[in-house]
């Protein structure tokens, strides 16, 4: 049987970046029958994105329903974040029992940082790998990973990274022919293998 509609839930702050968010967003919304996607944020209204561009959250943190997939981005604004107690007591409390809880780039930090990776294993920005991995003592982090699925935990690797784990849960939740619909329809060739990465490498992680 199909899986109903899914609603995805993305949490915005100051400094994030914006294709962590339209990347994934882009893909899930092409066949708007299957996703829903809300833009939530500290407060509604805009929300300056590392490369300028404001974005437009409709919904606070504490007006924010209780969600079915949870997107967190990375950029900048992590740094910042992964040190405020009280957003991470939010964000811990509010994702705790959502189906997914799914992050691109630094936003695995965020997650690390909140608890909400705790035993499980994980990956990030291959650039900021050693900051995001101090962020969680007791995570898995795999160094070497396009993306890495663990229960409903799925973390991505930096940036565009995204769209590929995206295209992923896609196919878990819909099946792989309505993921490649998708994918098709965005003229996108997606990395469909998960160990998939060259970057490791390249920053010296493997």
């Amino acid at each position: 049987m199909p899986e109903a509609k899914r609603r995805v839930t993305v949490v915005l702050f100051e400094g994030f970046e914006l294709l962590d968010v339209f990347g994934p967003v882009e893909l899930f919304r092409i066949d708007p029958s299957l996703f829903d996607v809300e833009l939530i944020a500290p407060q509604a209204g805009p929300v300056r994105s590392s490369q300028g561009p404001e974005v437009i959250a409709t919904t606070a943190f504490p007006d924010a329903a209780s969600p079915d997939i949870v997107l967190v981005p990375g950029g900048q604004g992590t740094r910042r974040l992964a040190t405020d107690p009280e957003f991470l007591a939010w964000l811990a409390s509010w994702a705790a029992d959502a189906r997914l809880v799914t992050s691109v780039c630094t936003g695995s930090a965020l997650l690390a940082a909140a608890g909400l990776l705790d035993g499980f294993r994980a990956t990030s920005n291959k650039r900021a790998f050693a900051w995001a991995s101090s962020q969680g003592a007791s995570v898995d982090w795999v160094p070497q990973a396009r993306w890495v699925e663990d229960g409903n935990r799925w973390t991505s690797s930096g940036v565009a990274a995204g769209m590929d784990m995206t295209a992923a849960i896609v196919a878990a939740i819909h099946g792989p022919e309505v993921a490649a619909t998708l994918t098709d329809a965005a003229e996108l060739e997606v990395h469909a293998d998960a160990s998939w990465d060259p970057y490791a490498a390249k920053n010296g992680l493997a």
